[in-house]
């Protein structure tokens, strides 16, 4: 935002420096002199061009109406935004068409002093159903001011900007924050009072079994403190990240997952579950962070584990090529996902299971978020589709490899 104001300043200082050599030039040119005369024309026509040249340059959509109302003067984003008939000639009302965004401008026509808004529309009723919002609302920086002529009234500067990626991003934010907040508080207040019940009755560290009891149900509650704040870095750090500071390296997309499967042995053991690889090339490689896809694949294993603790499961690791370069599918034949929570499993601490009881610790609700940045991360993309009680299927889409 900083760098924008900086540029919208830079932009209203040239014009009004521009329409300062404006009012020169018609003052000389109502009384020409014969060897002047050309030479104003010419320097009046530099000054227009000018000033096309520097609305034109400027990202936003940027107008100008006289005393009337009407559009004297936009740039190229303007005509983009609010087209396909030009603005120009058109009444300010009739080109923004709703009263909301034109508010900014009757107030700074009838106080004559700068005036800015931060509007939210509809989707469908911002200018250019606007590309930058997905969650059906949009918001916009709407900031008039008077400009100065060289006669008669000033005329008025309307600039909108789209701040709608920037709103939803903070919106993330914010809804990150409380739902961190929410879920570290749940575990720490029950820590924090069986710990208050030992203070306050100190004689239950001589009953051992009650004492071995509370102190078991703490570490879980400990452990999963520790495994919210784990994923709440990972996430951190594969955002602050791009693609150029990946870890890249070539490496055995089998070897990587049966050391997966090697670490969640005794969890596969416990629930009777069986896991097996069935890649089109036992010998396929990925050339990405390992790190990442480590990540990646143990979430998507853990998560078909967890979500079916009766014995039976069954859980495949598939690979085969695809029009893009490659595709990895990991698939269960568990309990499933139902379709009023599918829009929603890739949010984050965004949780599908309904079977833990009072004694078991629930997942993070991080883990397919993770996923989900991860892969993105690498220029992919995932999908899932469940029927539930049938077949689960995680589908990785790659774009093909570059060694």
């Amino acid at each position: 935002m900083g760098l924008n104001t900086t540029i919208l300043c830079l932009a209203i200082l040239c014009l009004l420096v521009w329409a300062l050599r404006q009012r020169a030039i018609i003052r000389r040119l109502r009384h020409p002199e014969p060897s002047q005369h050309a030479a104003d024309l010419h320097a009046l026509a530099a000054a227009r061009n000018e000033r096309d040249s520097l609305l034109n340059a400027f990202p936003d959509a940027c107008l100008i109406a006289d005393a009337q109302g009407l559009i004297q003067h936009c740039n190229q984003a303007a005509i983009s935004l609010l087209g396909p008939v030009p603005p120009r000639g058109r009444a300010v009302l009739e080109t923004l068409r709703d009263a909301r965004l034109a508010a900014p401008y009757l107030e700074c026509r009838n106080s004559g002093k700068p005036a800015a808004a931060h509007i939210h529309l509809p989707a469908e009723a911002a200018p250019g159903r606007s590309p930058n919002t997905s969650s059906g609302e949009a918001v916009w920086l709407v900031d008039a001011a008077p400009l100065a002529q060289a006669e008669g009234p000033p005329h008025i500067r309307i600039l909108l900007r789209d701040l709608s990626a920037e709103h939803q991003l903070e919106q993330i934010r914010q809804d990150f924050v409380a739902n961190a907040s929410h879920e570290l508080r749940t575990p720490i207040t029950l820590v924090d009072g069986y710990l208050e019940t030992f203070l306050e009755a100190p004689e239950l560290l001589d009953d051992r079994p009650a004492a071995l009891r509370f102190l078991g149900i703490m570490r879980k509650h400990t452990g999963r403190i520790t495994r919210i704040i784990e994923d709440m870095l990972l996430i951190s750090r594969i955002e602050s990240s791009d693609a150029s500071t990946l870890r890249m390296e070539t490496f055995a997309l089998a070897e990587c997952v049966q050391d997966l499967i090697d670490r969640l042995e005794s969890l596969i053991r416990a629930q009777h579950a069986t896991v097996s690889i069935q890649l089109h090339d036992p010998g396929v490689t990925l050339h990405g962070d390992r790190f990442y896809w480590t990540q990646i694949l143990f979430n998507l294993i853990e998560n078909a584990l967890k979500q079916n603790p009766k014995p039976g499961l069954q859980v495949i690791i598939h690979s085969e090529p695809s029009d893009a370069g490659l595709r990895i599918e990991i698939t269960d034949n568990g309990i499933g996902i139902p379709a009023a929570d599918m829009p929603f499993i890739f949010k984050r601490f965004y949780r599908v299971e309904k079977h833990h009881s009072q004694n078991q610790i629930k997942g993070t609700g991080l883990g397919l978020s993770i996923v989900k940045r991860a892969i993105e991360a690498h220029g992919g993309s995932i999908t899932c589709h469940s029927v539930p009680g049938v077949r689960t299927s995680f589908q990785i889409t790659l774009p093909e490899q570059e060694l």
